[in-house]
């Protein structure tokens, strides 16, 4: 049986959005609950369901750019320190809905953020010192609104990174992609009861991330240039994410 006109555009839009994330290191959680809200699945499902496709395509995308040479263990152990209690601890956490609405407005917006920064602006020689109480300390903020929100965190640490200097574009994507992996799997631990509904998303949208996933890593991490698209992408994250602050307004 074929799809439905809606169910096959939101297969294609589970491909686009796992390939254009994991291209940068992420796996694309905010795009999901995007996609989900839309097609009126219960919030906490998405959530669920969310941080499913994000572990699936936050793997393929951590093992492209560490395979790659992108990898830096020193500047990633500290975030994950503070982040994977943070992210179960939130993940427990029952938000009201306008709050849950203008917290993921502010992740979409840093999503879009990540994706107009240009990879020139990064840190291009050796990764530098970061002072590791600090890195705890924000990974553990990081962890507490992702688990909250139901995603992985990249959207925050990123940018944070990039615009910090710290590090090159893809070690940066390499580092995000650990860090949001080990979130999103603490972040689900806390949405268990919900995790069974979820299990509907895994075929065929699982498919679609995976495909969008391994394509998009394997580009990301090599010599792509996909600027124009990830701004493209960037563009529909700040209108996505104006329309939930109106809503939360």
């Amino acid at each position: 049986m074929f799809p439905r006109p809606e169910e096959a555009l939101a297969y294609g839009a589970i491909f686009t959005i796992a390939l254009l994330y994991s291209s940068v290191g992420h796996g694309g959680a905010s795009g999901y609950l995007a996609i989900l809200a839309l097609l009126s699945f219960p919030r906490e499902t998405s959530i669920a369901g969310a941080l499913t496709l994000n572990i699936l395509v936050a793997s393929i995308a951590f093992v492209a750019f560490r395979n790659a040479g992108h990898f830096q263990w020193r500047l990633t152990w500290p975030f994950i320190l503070g982040s994977v209690p943070g992210a179960y601890f939130g993940g427990a956490v029952q938000l009201s809905p306008s709050l849950y609405s203008f917290l993921l407005s502010g992740a979409l917006g840093l999503a879009a953020l990540r994706m107009w920064i240009e990879p020139t602006q990064a840190h291009d020689g050796p990764v530098r010192r970061i002072p590791i109480a600090a890195a705890v300390l924000i990974g553990t903020v990081i962890g507490l609104l992702s688990g909250m929100i139901g995603i992985g965190g990249g959207v925050f640490l990123s940018p944070l990174l990039l615009l910090w200097g710290r590090a090159s574009a893809k070690q940066v994507s390499a580092t995000s992609a650990l860090f949001i992996l080990v979130n999103s799997i603490a972040a689900l631990a806390g949405h268990l009861p919900s995790l069974r509904a979820a299990s509907a998303l895994w075929t065929p949208y699982t498919v679609s991330a995976f495909m969008g996933g391994w394509l998009g890593s394997r580009l990301g991490s090599g010599h792509l240039s996909n600027t124009a698209i990830r701004r493209v992408l960037g563009t529909v994250l700040w209108l996505a994410s104006f329309k939930l602050l109106y809503t939360a307004l």
